[in-house]
């Protein structure tokens, strides 16, 4: 098996990540592809002190990623991390590469004081919610609901 690197992200990964992004939206039916809006998000994120992404390579390519974004919670009086993106390229899920993401991503949260971490997943990824159970995430009574704001603009 090839060595993997876990590093943070930088702006020299945007094609590679916006793949990635292309990947995990072809599964999720909440989100669509859009490459250049991908690519302004993946950008503003990799800018911003108070959000990560950590990369997988191997290869001399992007493998996979994780990323995260700070927020206050009221519910913990503290910082939680959203957890945005978790994606591995399918030749190399199941090898201990999104487990390594997600440790490193726990690290980077712990050196920043976090309380909790959340994320959403796919309701119809069964693949994705065992994974995340096995890594000892927890199933809770909220829903998720959304509003757009300035959907003219985010095309």
């Amino acid at each position: 098996m090839a060595s993997v690197t876990i590093r943070p992200g930088r702006m020299a990964d945007l094609d590679g990540l916006v793949e990635l992004l292309r990947l995990l939206f072809a599964i999720e039916a909440d989100f669509s592809f859009d490459g250049p809006r991908q690519r302004r998000g993946l950008a503003m994120m990799l800018d911003q002190a108070a959000a990560v992404i950590l990369v997988a390579e191997a290869e001399g390519r992007v493998i996979g990623m994780c990323s995260g974004q700070l927020t206050i919670s009221t519910a913990e009086g503290g910082v939680a991390l959203l957890v945005e993106d978790v994606v591995v390229v399918k030749g190399w899920q199941g090898r201990g590469v999104g487990r390594r993401l997600m440790a490193a991503l726990e690290q980077w949260a712990g050196a920043r004081k976090v309380e909790r971490l959340q994320l959403l997943a796919d309701r119809n990824n069964q693949g994705a919610l065992e994974f995340y159970a096995t890594l000892g995430w927890q199933g809770t009574e909220l829903v998720c609901l959304r509003k757009r704001l300035r959907a003219d603009s985010l095309k």
